[in-house]
């Protein structure tokens, strides 16, 4: 991640310099800005640095080497790594990494709701593209289009899904349905041509893998966004001089600051927005369910309950492991300086599975009594109760649960569409079972990537 650096020069510090410092200082910095050589453009000299190197020398970290962060064991199954971490070293210095490692709950939640001190950087910020395009996502007739294309199309995609392997008794459920099913509802939002349905497929998938520090990945990343622009180009004219009710329309009729909307705006729209909540949770929401049978049949007894199966599997075993905040300036937390730019890994697998928040935090219980069962307002309830962290959806909202003047939040809009997509599933396959011999688990494809279910071979009686 960092191993990669930069030498800049800049001019001056602000200070008197002594005649031998006088010269313009060079400084090196790592892939997420921190000064790794002494010089700072801000302040005094290197104050941050010292105090950066001084914390080294009396740190004891021995349950657990930075290596093991970034290991095949830690890609499979992070969770007894982090929880060492977590009972241990909550605000873990990775000095592999160039990072903080932060993993109790309520030092998580300080982090991800501390837009003063923190910042969350895009990922054209590290595709290295900042002027690429425009971020529509916040604007009232894009998020308004996308809920309706969602809320239209959530049960007719699932069902027409369902539909091409029900007659088989048997389909993994993890390619065939909840990977598929996330790629043709966000298809069907932007009211793509059916026969283009694969390739977008294919390079939203490439853009949306390559922003993680993987160079080859990165580079397939890249050229993935240039062909979507090209891609959407001539469909956004098209679609200005004849405009629909889908996401691609209201893209095209915005107006937004700055002139005309463009491909290259629509692209990193769909490049910043979450993509992997609705296929994660959804995936790894069937995962647990047919691996804990006496959950399955609560389920399937009250079909209420699906919702809560979705909840409790965001904080179980959320699709989206961690987010990556940046100090916005020098700022001690947690006993720690954290210099400007310093990169704090906020953990949603271990915050929550966080024994002071939740009872017994690594058992899957649907309706568990100590989980916010709805939206969370800085991830905690008025009554106490904290939520399931999903970083994916972004910060909880500041709006009413049904606001009056935009759509419901990614947040909810998300719930409801796993949850349909969900209970259609179970209604649609009876006597729904894992195929004998099978051993499903969850992993991530590559480090920081989606924490989920790739494989989940089921049998059912074919209808």
């Amino acid at each position: 991640m960092s191993t990669t650096e930069t030498t800049r020069t800049v001019s001056g510090t602000g200070t008197s310099q002594p005649a031998t410092a006088a010269a313009t200082p060079k400084i090196t910095y790592g892939r997420n800005g921190v000064p790794i050589t002494p010089g700072g453009v801000k302040g005094h000299g290197f104050r941050t640095y010292e105090v950066h190197q001084r914390e080294r020398l009396g740190e004891s970290t021995a349950k657990i080497k930075a290596g093991q962060l970034i290991s095949p064991e830690f890609v499979r199954n992070p969770y007894p790594f982090l929880e060492i971490l977590r009972e241990n070293y909550p605000a873990y210095r990775d000095w592999l990494e160039n990072s903080y490692w932060i993993t109790q709950y309520n030092d998580v939640t300080s982090i991800f709701t501390d837009d003063a001190n923190f910042e969350t950087r895009p990922k054209r910020w590290f595709y290295g593209i900042e002027s690429y395009g425009r971020d529509l996502r916040q604007e009232l007739p894009v998020l308004f289009a996308q809920a309706k294309g969602i809320d239209d199309n959530a049960a007719a995609v699932a069902e027409e899904i369902i539909a091409d392997f029900s007659g088989n008794g048997r389909a993994n459920l993890a390619i065939d349905f909840a990977g598929r099913y996330a790629l043709e509802l966000l298809a069907r939002v932007l009211d793509l041509p059916k026969a283009d349905i694969g390739l977008f497929s294919q390079r939203y998938w490439r853009m949306q893998r390559g922003f993680n520090w993987e160079p080859n990945a990165e580079q397939d990343g890249l050229a993935a966004i240039r062909e979507l622009t090209e891609y959407f180009r001539p469909l956004l004219a098209a679609r200005r001089a004849n405009p629909g009710s889908d996401l691609i329309s209201a893209v095209a009729m915005l107006d937004a600051d700055g002139g005309e909307t463009t491909a290259e705006d629509l692209v990193i729209t769909l490049l910043e927005q979450d993509h992997e909540t609705l296929h994660g949770a959804l995936s790894n929401m069937l995962f647990l369910l047919l691996t804990h049978p006496e959950q399955l049949d609560r389920v399937m007894a009250e079909r209420r309950l699906v919702k809560f199966a979705y909840l409790e599997t965001l904080r179980h075993s959320t699709p989206v492991l961690s987010a990556r905040r940046f100090a916005r300036h020098e700022v001690e937390r947690f006993g720690k300086l954290i210099p400007e730019g310093g990169m704090m890994i906020c953990s949603a697998a271990a915050a929550n599975r966080d024994p002071r928040q939740y009872k017994d935090p690594d058992v899957f219980v649907v309706g568990r009594k100590d989980l916010c069962q709805r939206e969370p307002r800085g991830q905690y309830r008025a009554d106490g109760l904290p939520a399931g962290i999903a970083f994916g959806l972004g910060a909880p909202t500041k709006h009413p649960a049904v606001p009056e003047d935009r759509p419901r939040s990614l947040y909810a809009i998300t719930r409801d569409t796993a949850t349909t997509a969900a209970s259609i599933l179970l209604d649609s396959l009876p006597n729904l079972r894992l195929q004998a011999g099978a051993k499903p688990e969850l992993r991530s494809l590559r480090l920081w990537e989606m924490h989920t279910c790739w494989n989940l071979p089921v049998e059912f009686d074919a209808r």
